[in-house]
């Protein structure tokens, strides 16, 4: 039996439950494993294992399952360790439906697997009752959760005209992050995001944060992917991976945090702009020993536990609100609009250039060098 295997997010990764349960499910046929979703990335690099779960494309999770699907794998598993058994549910609901809006047939059983080791782990057989799901609980020690039940617990709403989205399993004083960019925080254990014309307008059991709407911009409630809380909690020790630098300085721009990261592991230094997107770019780039130029105002959201930097790393803090008007002119300006350059010899005369751009601007800044 060939059988593919969906890995997502940090946690199942961390916890060394991915590892398990992919060496579990080889006892039943030849297994090939492939991440779904960008933050597991970091993880897989630092626990060694990207030569098991495939890490080279990023791809959403209903992607990758559409991957195997493709192949005509027998078996397909999703492994996730959600929050809680709520958010793990939900997030295995809205996956496993967005993965049959795109395939033609859906004959391929697939199964999630979710929060094992914990009380409320589970197992879910979305689109079959196969034995499988029955000894892999016995196995595992999980409840058997049928989609049924994960429908009318969580996912019915009264009021279905209202374009609005239940975000389940949160806890007050947690940032709230729509495609990786934060756009406010938790005050309730309960959170409803509201949208109009296609843009976020009100949350219920939150505070919205203007300046992260208007990053966001027009955005489809419904299949955005939202996540509350750290990215990784994990207290880890990064691995740092040999990389091939290039011949020629090159510098890139990166705008957004929600961009692959990982395609600009070729850079000599790469240039953030935003307080969120430095920090988890910074982080992922740890990894190649790339060292970044952030252009930061100071408006933190914590949105993992640490967040590591590369030697000789460059902060630039600026006034509230001019990251974004010195990013622009420094895209315009060093990049010419692209997003790469290599008229720049080394990291010192780009960071002059950058001062010099900023003088223009006439705001405030400070800067920081990362020993």
């Amino acid at each position: 039996m060939r059988i593919g295997i969906v890995v997502h997010g940090p946690n199942i990764i961390d916890s060394g439950y991915a590892l398990k349960l992919i060496e579990l499910l080889e006892d039943y046929g030849e297994v090939k494993a492939r991440l779904g979703g960008t933050m597991g990335r970091t993880a897989v690099i630092d626990a060694s294992l990207e030569n098991i779960i495939d890490i080279t494309k990023k791809l959403v999770p209903s992607d990758s399952l559409k991957i195997f699907h493709d192949d005509n794998v027998d078996l397909i598993f999703l492994l996730n360790y959600g929050k809680s058994d709520v958010t793990g549910q939900v997030f295995g609901y809205k996956v496993y439906n967005h993965y049959a809006d795109k395939i033609a047939d859906n004959n391929i059983p697939v199964i999630q697997i979710e929060r094992p080791g914990e009380d409320d782990g589970s197992v879910i057989g979305w689109n079959n009752d196969l034995d499988i799901v029955k000894e892999l609980s016995e196995r595992l020690n999980l409840a058997i959760v049928t989609p049924q039940e994960i429908y009318d617990n969580h996912i019915r709403q009264d009021n279905p005209g209202i374009n609005q989205r239940i975000v389940h399993g949160v806890s007050p004083g947690e940032n709230i992050m729509v495609n990786s960019v934060v756009i406010g925080k938790t005050n309730s254990d309960k959170l409803i995001l509201i949208a109009e014309d296609n843009h976020i307008v009100d949350i219920v059991g939150g505070e919205l944060k203007a300046h992260g709407v208007e990053k966001l911009g027009e955005v489809d409630l419904d299949s955005a992917i939202i996540k509350t809380g750290l990215l990784r909690k994990a207290k880890v020790t990064p691995r740092v991976i040999s990389n091939d630098k290039p011949n020629d300085f090159k510098i890139t721009f990166l705008d957004h945090a929600g961009e692959d990261v990982y395609r600009f592991r070729d850079s000599s230094v790469v240039i953030t702009v935003g307080d969120d997107t430095t920090l988890i770019s910074s982080d992922i780039l740890y990894r190649f020993d790339i060292p970044i130029i952030g252009i930061t105002d100071g408006d933190l959201d914590k949105v993992v536990e640490d967040g590591f930097k590369v030697k000789n790393s460059i902060i630039f803090e600026v006034e509230s609100g001019f990251d974004d008007i010195v990013g622009q002119d420094i895209k315009s300006i060093i990049f010419e609009g692209k997003q790469e350059s290599y008229g720049y010899s080394d990291i010192e005369e780009v960071k002059d250039r950058i001062v010099e751009i900023i003088n223009n601007i006439n705001c405030k800044y400070k800067i920081s060098y990362i020993d």
